[in-house]
Formats: C-alpha cells, structure tokens, sequence
C-alpha cells in the first residue's frame, strides 16, 4: 500500500467489543419491556446508537434518550472495558507504526474511544483518536464527519495518502463520501454485502497485515 497515513475503526477493528455494548443493549431494552439475547445485539456494535435505536425498534428522540441513558449508566463504568483486542492486533500496530502514521477514526464518542485506547496502552502508536462529539445530532454524527475530523486536525490533505480500515459499511461509506480508499475486515461485525464499496477486503489480521508488510 502506498498510503502514508491509515485510518482504523475501533470497536470489530481494534478491540472484540460487543460484550459490554451489548449487555448495556439489553439493559436499556429491557427497561421498556423488550428482552433480547445478547448475540442478537451484536448489531448495535460500530453504527452511531441513534440509527440503531430508531431503526431496529423504531424508538422516537425521547425514547431514545431514555433508552441511552440506561445504556451509560452499565457501559460508562463497566461495559466499556468489557471488550478485548483482536489476536495479532497490537504487533501490527506496532509494526505498521514505524513506517506509517495511524489513527483512530469512530463513531463512538471521542472520550470513550479514548479510555479504551489508553486501556490497552496503545496511545504509543496512534498520531491522534478522534470519534464522534456525542451520540446525537452533533457536527460529528456520522462516520464521515468523524473522518473528515481526523484529517482536518492533522492537516492531512492529499486525499490519495490515505486509507480507512473498518468492518461495517459506514466506514466503507464514510471513506468513499471523502474520496479515500477503504479496506473492510471480515474478522468484525460486518458482513461481505457490506463491502460492496470497499477498494480491498480482507478475512484476518493476518491478510490486513499482508496489506502493508511484505
């Protein structure tokens, strides 16, 4: 790859994080009477939680929020940190931060992406994290505004240095709205028909490295 600067997605990219979201999921939903296995909530893992709520239960603004606040109150404390990095993950970063810049590019809010970074101590590798400003109605609510936050901060311009790595189709999507190129691992929570944009697919972390190391 000829790109010098890479942009990663966080939650199904960096970190296995489905088990605190998803039981700080359940919680919320059960708090209006829906109860659901945790394995098919999976689906709120990487979409910005406003599109998730409104889409898959049909909740208004208010019931939205309401449903949010109870998800806070597990994840902020103990879900956030219920999470794991991918095998094989943190010796790519390693590896892949000598010759290129990274960054992290998420729609969760930009405080959490934070903790879970520092977390794992992975700060030593990455140029700048930035993520979305809140979880609703906000300049950065979607994957592209968050994108164009990364680059907007760290004055990159030149469009064809760099390229997005993220597992659902709003990073595919968000990248390709900014004309940059994207790679969608399958190692996450997307499916292949999500990728239908994607400049490059790969099935491990294993193949995302072949991508970049010889």
């Amino acid at each position: 790859m000829r790109q010098k600067h890479i942009l990663f997605d966080l939650d199904g990219t960096i970190v296995r994080s489905d088990p605190g979201i998803t039981k700080g999921v359940q919680k919320s939903l059960e708090h209006f009477g829906i109860y659901e296995k945790l394995e098919d909530l999976k689906k709120f893992v990487g979409p910005p939680m406003v599109e998730s709520y409104t889409s898959f239960y049909g909740f208004d603004l208010k019931q939205y929020e309401e449903a949010l606040s109870v998800f806070h109150k597990y994840y902020k404390n103990t879900g956030i940190f219920e999470c794991e990095l991918y095998d094989g993950i943190e010796e790519l970063l390693k590896e892949l931060s000598v010759n290129y810049k990274l960054y992290i590019a998420t729609s969760k809010p930009e405080f959490e992406a934070r903790r879970v970074i520092e977390h794992f101590e992975l700060n030593k590798y990455f140029t700048f994290v930035g993520g979305s400003d809140g979880d609703f109605n906000t300049k950065r609510a979607t994957k592209a505004a968050v994108i164009e936050y990364v680059l907007k901060s760290n004055k990159i311009e030149d469009k064809d240095d760099v390229v997005m790595i993220g597992d659902k189709s709003h990073d595919i999507v968000g990248a390709k709205n900014l004309g940059l190129k994207s790679i969608g691992v399958l190692y996450g929570y997307g499916g292949l028909d999500e990728f239908t944009d994607a400049n490059y697919i790969v099935k491990s972390v294993k193949d995302l490295r072949e991508m970049f190391i010889c």
